[in-house]
């Protein structure tokens, strides 16, 4: 059978198996065994029980199946997939904890008599909790039962308050560690660290979009966003502010005595010397003075300007916020700082996290053990699809499917942007019906080789890509354009997070109209990404 009347019998059976609500990886993997069958032993469809020699049942070991079998072993080998579930413990920790409840109550605090101040709090909370697992149908979940039962009894617009907590929560998608830019530095054998040093412009840009829109939207509409009633004995203005500088006084003494120390072990230590190895970012003698004096000076803000009752009194306004910095401290940290790779960073986090509990009396054996339990299940979700949507894609490429589609796209003789348009069409359709890992295993590896054999003069309008920066860049807009798919109707898995948390009378259609002015947003980041490549590349160069 020819391979074009595969690839349209391969769409219909996946929209028709989806729409009746088999599971994405059970049903790659039958249409997987479909496709070697249409192509290689077509007449096992005509006489099911004739089976001869043929390509697929008659020499085991070889052919088609054997080389399938060693995609889907080699994908699920990797080291680097270990990191999953780590970052998914560290997740259901932050949530089952009261670390992620704290943080919520500290940045309240300093927001809360901003017009839009808990929509804005969400937002940020959502910003740093996906900085430090990058997990996101828990996030929506926690903001959900956080938040929107606050801003509800306060009287926000609900349109305002669901889409906030959905776009804000989906947000895991971008900011580094993303799971979605890990699989995809697997499929695509590109660099995760680069991947995530691209992705952190874009994804804090969209942070910024959706916080910028909640500002205007409540400024030119306050009554969707209503201030809550003074609290007596509660600072205001300008002894708020010095409070809150007294705080991040705090935290940049703290992070620069950190610093300084480093710096000092391995100069005692002798491991920058140029003998026995490279130089320490930032960990080089002639860092010392910088240190030290930012740490004296953020001393002599704390104690001589603004006094000493001021900074315990800041301290314990914003305490809530110290575990997330660790936490991506220790993630970021270690991974950017050379210490360790992206798996051990995950371990380092999870051990963060737990550790943390422990101090606070909130470590117990059900939060553990209920924690695991999460971790199993969503772990075994991810791994399934995986399997499922990796022999899919296996097979496809193994039939020819890759290239008979890059030369359908070429033979349309499209303009490089209007190729690029056309991909973006296909990826937001199918983020509305499918799961992110099934997108990423089964189009990526066919949509990718166009893209980089496109003119890279015309990719873009403003600024110009360098061609190792192309599998970066379209990780990228993948991960922006799957962004879109969380909201996306009529499967939007922010939706369906949100509904059950969300009071009876929030209906899904609720939800999803909520998600209107977000989807816009992200449209708008989206378009940013094709018309300016280049600012995937600011901080990798």
């Amino acid at each position: 059978m020819d391979i074009g009347t595969i690839s349209i019998i391969l769409l219909l059976g996946l929209m028709l198996l989806l729409a009746a609500g088999v599971p994405l990886g059970f049903a790659s993997a039958v249409l997987a065994v479909l496709v070697l069958v249409m192509k290689f032993e077509p007449q096992l469809l005509l006489n099911p029980l004739a089976f001869g020699d043929g390509i697929l049942t008659g020499r085991p070991g070889s052919g088609p199946l054997n080389i399938l079998a060693q995609k889907i072993y080699g994908l699920l080998t990797d080291y680097v997939l270990i990191s999953i579930p780590l970052f998914i413990f560290m997740a259901a920790l932050l949530e089952r904890s009261g670390i992620a409840k704290d943080m919520y109550s500290s940045l309240n605090i300093w927001l809360n008599r901003t017009r839009g101040g808990i929509a804005i709090v969400t937002s940020i909370m959502a910003v740093i909790m996906a900085a430090m697992s990058g997990i996101i149908g828990g996030e929506v979940v926690l903001l959900g039962l956080i938040a929107l039962p606050q801003m509800l009894r306060l009287g926000y617009n609900q349109n305002l308050a669901v889409g906030t907590i959905c776009a804000s929560g989906s947000l895991g998608t971008m900011i580094p560690p993303s799971i979605v830019l890990i699989i995809y530095g697997l499929i695509t054998e590109t660099s995760i660290k680069a991947l995530f040093t691209a992705s952190f412009l874009p994804g804090f840009m969209l942070a910024s979009f959706i916080i910028t829109y909640i500002i205007i939207r409540t400024q030119l509409k306050p009554e969707d966003a209503p201030l809550p009633e003074p609290i007596a004995g509660e600072p205001q203005g300008v002894e708020k502010f010095k409070l809150f500088s007294a705080f991040v006084a705090i935290l940049t003494a703290g992070f620069s005595t950190i610093l300084f120390l480093r710096a000092l072990f391995f100069e005692l230590s002798g491991q920058n010397a140029a003998n026995t190895a490279d130089p320490f970012a930032f960990g080089t003698a002639d860092w010392l003075p910088w240190f030290g004096g930012v740490t004296i000076a953020s001393l002599v803000i704390m104690f001589v300007v603004l006094g000493r009752e001021r900074v315990i009194k800041g301290w314990s306004m914003g305490k809530g916020l110290v575990p997330p910095v660790v936490v991506i401290g220790v993630v970021m940290g270690s991974i950017y700082g050379g210490i360790t790779g992206i798996t051990e960073a995950a371990a380092m986090g999870a051990f963060a996290v737990l550790f943390m509990a422990i101090i606070r009396g909130e470590a117990s054996a059900n939060l553990v053990w209920e924690s695991l339990m999460r971790t199993l299940k969503s772990t075994g979700t991810i791994i399934w699809v995986t399997i499922g949507a990796a022999a899919l894609a296996g097979a496809y490429t193994i039939a020819g499917g890759p290239a008979y589609v890059a030369d359908f796209i070429v033979a349309s003789e499209l303009p490089t942007m209007g190729v690029l348009l056309a991909m973006m069409l296909i990826l937001l359709f199918m983020g509305a019906f499918m799961d992110w890992v099934g997108i990423v295993l089964l189009i990526i590896p066919v949509f990718l080789p166009i893209v980089q054999k496109l003119p890279i003069e015309e990719i873009g309008i403003f600024g110009q890509l360098e061609p190792r920066y192309v599998p970066i860049w379209f990780g990228v807009v993948f991960c922006m354009n799957m962004q879109v798919s969380f909201l996306s109707p009529p499967f939007g898995p922010a939706a369906f997070y949100l509904k059950s948390v969300a009071p009876p009378h929030i209906s899904l259609t609720d939800i999803f109209r909520g998600f209107l002015p977000f989807i816009g947003i992200q449209l708008c980041a989206l378009a940013v990404l094709l018309i300016w490549p280049p600012i995937v590349t600011l901080l990798l160069n």
